[in-house]
């Protein structure tokens, strides 16, 4: 039943709402991830600021990169290619294309809307940018529930199962005592917050992401005089043209859309919660810092993966098995035996930090459904330990597909709510574009001119001569 739910709403309705609506935020926002592509990277360094109060632009970044940045990138692309051949890696790349300007928009949504609660924190997303933006309380509540369910519950006990099962092949690791010490070491971070994941998160991102492009880089340099080739059979059998994987066709679309989806989650609604709580001058700069973590995650972590597999030999169409594996497998064909080592450790770092970020949107979307109940946060923290256990002993496929019926539902109402939003995103986009074109190098919000808007002041105060104005 799981997977009949699961064929009809991942490859039928995913796919239309995130390309077509994708594509509609890129050309309406005249290809905003394009246009601002080069203005990312000193936005980007322009993040690395911090504030003794509030979570900085730069660690928001590493936050929500710690969730994109996960098992979608290994076992994810290992069942990609799998299931839909060469052909799912330029899906996800469409996919990635169109969903960096869907991503720039939910984030910049968030930023907008967000709320400073009685501690003097920010708390935003999806539920907050449908509450005050559409004036539709109970919606918000319906996609905070829906992030709960998909992020704090059923991404969880999938990320649990791939680390779990990768360190078995590798190690031999009996699954129940290793599912057992990641509960309890995430229980640890748990109970220290949203200042300590984004501790946490600020350590480990960055050495995850830069050791595992390394290694995968080394290995595509070993057989670089492949790479235009590969790339072409790419391309050509996203199309049907290579007669190898011709039948796959249909295949590599969903595959590409699915598995894109899930590994950069752009259109989910999930990385607004953390762009929110970031101290920003305008709500547009979190918006471009996130359009290129969706640019890091998928066009260069995934496809590094992606090339991994498919120069490494290992890969023949019609490979039966797992994602992980097929990674494992095609790294020791390159480096010999430490490979399968590798990919374990690194999808345990992978694992690790994209569990806490999927615990943070889970807690924050409780907090909008409850308030600041203790003892509904002890409960949720309690129940999530414990499905991470679950997951990390369960079977793949039941895991994924209620994943994937989860997260397209949540994909639905998120995106709706970013069509009916999008004019005011694009009002915000028009004062950033002025103040850039009136040579203004750090353009700052000023919400006196969006007072029409249901803004809290407190995180988005007037400017003085505004205000006396």
């Amino acid at each position: 039943m799981l997977e009949v739910i699961n064929d009809f709403l991942s490859g039928k309705v995913l796919i239309v709402l995130i390309v077509g609506l994708g594509s509609y935020f890129t050309i309406r926002s005249r290809f905003v991830q394009l246009r601002y592509f080069t203005h990312m990277f000193s936005v980007f360094r322009d993040s690395l600021r911090s504030s003794s109060e509030q979570l900085s632009s730069f660690q928001a970044l590493m936050l929500s990169l710690a969730g994109r940045v996960g098992a979608g990138n290994i076992a994810g692309v290992g069942i990609a290619v799998t299931l839909g051949g060469p052909g799912a890696v330029f899906w996800m790349w469409v996919t990635a294309l169109v969903g960096m300007s869907s991503s720039f928009i939910e984030c910049t949504l968030g930023q907008l809307y967000k709320r400073c609660d009685s501690e003097g924190q920010y708390r935003g997303g999806p539920s907050y940018y449908i509450e005050h933006g559409l004036g539709k309380r109970w919606l918000g509540m319906v996609m905070a529930f829906l992030l709960l369910i998909t992020f704090g519950f059923a991404f969880n006990g999938l990320q649990a199962h791939a680390v779990t099962h990768s360190l078995n092949n590798a190690f031999q690791f009996d699954t129940t005592y290793t599912g057992i010490a990641l509960a309890v070491l995430l229980g640890l971070v748990f109970i220290g917050g949203i200042k300590r994941i984004a501790a946490v998160a600020d350590l480990l991102v960055p050495v995850k992401t830069l050791a595992y492009i390394a290694v995968t880089l080394y290995v595509i340099v070993l057989q670089f005089d492949q790479v235009p080739d590969m790339l072409m059979t790419i391309v050509k059998s996203a199309f049907g043209l290579d007669q190898a994987f011709g039948g796959l066709v249909g295949s590599a679309i969903i595959m590409g859309v699915k598995r894109g989806v899930f590994a950069n989650e752009a259109g989910l609604g999930s990385a607004p919660n953390v762009a929110a709580v970031a101290q920003v001058d305008h709500p547009i700069a979190q918006g471009v810092v996130q359009a290129f973590s969706v640019f890091l995650d998928t066009f260069i972590i995934c496809t590094c993966t992606a090339l991994l597999i498919l120069l490494s030999g290992f890969y023949t169409p019609g490979f039966e098995g797992d994602g992980i594996a097929l990674t494992q497998n095609s790294l020791a064909a390159v480096v010999g035996d430490w490979g399968r080592i590798f990919i374990s450790v690194a999808l345990a770092l992978f694992v690790f930090t994209s569990i806490l970020y999927n615990y943070y949107l889970g807690e924050s979307n409780l907090r909008f459904l409850v308030g600041d109940n203790r003892k509904a946060l002890i409960g949720y923290r309690a129940l999530v330990l414990l499905l991470i256990f679950w997951g990390a002993v369960q079977n793949l496929g039941t895991v994924f597909a209620f994943a994937d019926i989860t997260m397209t539902c949540l994909a639905f109402v998120n995106l709706i709510a970013l069509a009916l939003l999008f004019k005011v995103a694009m009002r915000v986009l028009r004062d950033y574009d002025d103040q850039r074109a009136a040579g203004v190098k750090t353009p700052v919000f000023d919400s006196a001119k969006f007072a029409d808007l249901d803004l809290d002041t407190k995180a988005w105060p007037a400017k003085v001569e505004d205000s006396k104005r």
